[in-house]
């Protein structure tokens, strides 16, 4: 029942770049797989089959990176080769919703697949919401269908787009933005589903002489909802947002998703009751934890190399790898499913949180200090690789670019297992 997405556009960033970064937070022993989705172009007239129903298909898809828990055909968070980048939150509104419609993973992956820019994914994705609807089960064990919030960034331009139903309101992001899984917009919204005013009169819930409608006091239920889940996040976030305003990297989207409040990046056990049980990098089993994360780099000159930092499994415990759309993510970052399985990168990182889960006092910094060394020597590296890439790419060798980076990513996946069995045999796995 978690995630927060966050972003921080080019007046707040250290190197005037847009930077997007995401926490998914899913029942704890689900593997999320970083996948590669190619561009294609299928017959004319073709459908597509989403997680619970099919819609038209269009005539031609960006490539995407994202991260897919292993049973869904749509994605949590991810990035396209348009340097759009999407993330979806669980969020508790008033209208019912059905066994079949579009989940916001579905969501996720037709605003990447179908966008150029921040602006066309919002379009494309209220047009799917609206006509569609919402429904079918997010959860794998559960019958669960859940209301969704989204950020859509691309290099200038950011919104929040928060639903009801087949009803949304969607606020565009100024300089900084966050959303984690409540309602949050109120009578601030730019744009609208067409009857998101005279619905919530029709059902009482706003009164028909008070304006234009605040959204998340007409549509909002928070019955049942932890009072704790997602108010303290938000804030988190928010504040954390703020006072590194002008000077973001993406160190500092990594540090923000590794938080624990007063605990920082090393986890602290608390009581459910606690105002912050629910932290950033979350730790809630067997409710949710934080099992993948992200934090995209999208720069808006094109001949620049647009970087997806992914992490699989908890934040706290792991490393970011950098991945490009521009070349071939390995195959192996894409392994895993239901079982437990040493093939799967995301398997080993489980393992590895659960011998830190023994003490995490005694071996949570020990293994964050290691993935500090390895991340900072990581990143120096990718700086280097990233600025030979454009220098290729800028005399006109695109697929020569393609071909460094891919090779930089094989080595990084090789280097960073390595280090995850070094870690796991110190810890006694």
């Amino acid at each position: 029942m978690g995630c927060d997405t966050l972003v921080a556009l080019p007046p707040a960033t250290h190197d005037r770049i847009t930077l997007f970064a995401k926490n998914s937070d899913r029942p704890p022993r689900e593997c999320q797989r970083i996948v590669q989705l190619r561009a294609r172009r299928p017959p004319s007239g073709s459908p597509v089959r989403c997680q619970y129903l099919e819609i038209p298909e269009v005539a031609e898809t960006a490539t995407i990176l994202g991260s897919q828990p292993y049973w869904l055909w749509g994605l949590e968070h991810g990035v396209n080769e348009h340097r759009v980048a999407i993330g979806n939150e669980m969020v508790f509104a008033r209208e019912p919703l059905g066994a079949a419609g579009l989940t916001g993973m579905d969501l996720v992956r037709l605003g990447l697949e179908r966008a150029r820019t921040a602006a066309e994914a919002l379009a494309v994705m209220t047009d799917l919401l609206e006509r569609y609807g919402q429904g079918g089960s997010g959860q794998a064990h559960v019958e669960w269908p859940y209301h969704n919030a989204f950020l859509i960034a691309d290099p200038v331009t950011a919104w929040i787009l928060e639903t009801s139903g087949r009803h949304w309101a969607a606020r565009r992001v100024a300089e900084v933005g966050n959303v984690s899984n409540g309602l949050a917009i109120g009578v601030d919204w730019d744009r609208g589903s067409n009857d998101l005013t005279d619905f919530a009169v029709a059902q009482g819930w706003w009164s028909s002489d008070a304006g234009p409608v605040d959204f998340t006091a007409a549509y909002a239920d928070e019955s049942g909802v932890p009072p704790n889940l997602a108010g303290a996040r938000r804030r988190r976030a928010g504040a954390l947002l703020a006072a590194a305003r002008g000077h973001v990297t993406p160190a500092t989207m990594r540090g923000i998703l590794r938080d624990h409040y007063d605990a920082g990046p090393v986890h602290r056990r608390r009581e459910f009751e606690d105002p912050q049980f629910f932290s950033l990098c979350m730790h809630a089993d067997p409710l949710d934890n934080t099992t993948a994360a992200m934090v995209a780099r999208l720069p808006a000159d094109p001949s620049a190399v647009g970087t997806a930092w992914v992490c699989p499994g908890s934040p706290c415990v792991g490393a970011f790898l950098p991945c490009y759309v521009e070349g071939t993510v390995p195959e192996r970052l894409a392994r895993g499913d239901a079982e437990a399985h040493r093939e799967s990168p995301w398997w080993r990182m489980r393992e590895l949180l659960t011998l830190v889960e023994r003490d995490f006092e005694r071996w949570g910094p020990l293994v964050r200090a290691r993935w500090d060394v390895y991340e900072a020597a990581l990143a120096r590296e990718a700086t280097g690789v990233e600025a030979e890439a454009e220098t290729v790419r800028r005399s006109g060798r695109a697929s020569a670019a393609a071909a460094l980076l891919t090779a930089f990513m094989e080595r990084t996946v090789d280097t960073y297992l390595a280090e995850t069995e070094r870690l796991a045999r110190e810890l006694g796995g």
